[in-house]
């Protein structure tokens, strides 16, 4: 019974190892510069999100294009499709198709004067916090 135990612990070491990276969070933080213009996004290095601050408050908009899901890029007008040439408004609404919807508004919150992004939930388009 013990060799029998001894060849499974062995056999159970040989498994090959599961492949699983690890994925950045879908919460994250994000420092605004203070010199930030109001309405003019800044886009976090490596997340697919542009953050804005206006007198109303501050939002966050997807920057995955609702068509085909390239990542869109931020310009003064909104945003722009490099793949199919759609284009967005800042609040993320559809100026010019292809794209069959607006970019999802994610949620947003403050937590000591710092923004926390929330790429896994989206929100009401309209919804800032103060």
């Amino acid at each position: 019974m013990g060799a029998a135990l001894l060849f499974g612990v062995v056999g159970m070491l040989r498994l090959p190892k599961a492949a699983v990276l690890a994925s950045p969070s879908k919460k994250f933080k994000v420092a605004l510069p203070e010199t930030l213009p109001a309405g003019e996004a800044f886009v976090p290095p490596g997340r697919a999100v542009a953050v804005y601050r206006d007198a109303e408050g501050t939002y966050a908009v997807s920057t995955i294009c609702t068509h085909l899901g390239c990542v869109v890029k931020a310009n003064p007008e909104g945003f722009e499709c490099p793949c199919h040439g759609s284009r967005f408004n800042a609040d993320g609404t559809v100026s010019r198709g292809p794209a069959p919807r607006a970019l999802p508004w994610l949620k947003v919150q403050l937590s000591g004067g710092v923004v926390v992004v929330d790429e896994g939930t989206t929100v009401p388009s309209g919804t800032k916090v103060a």
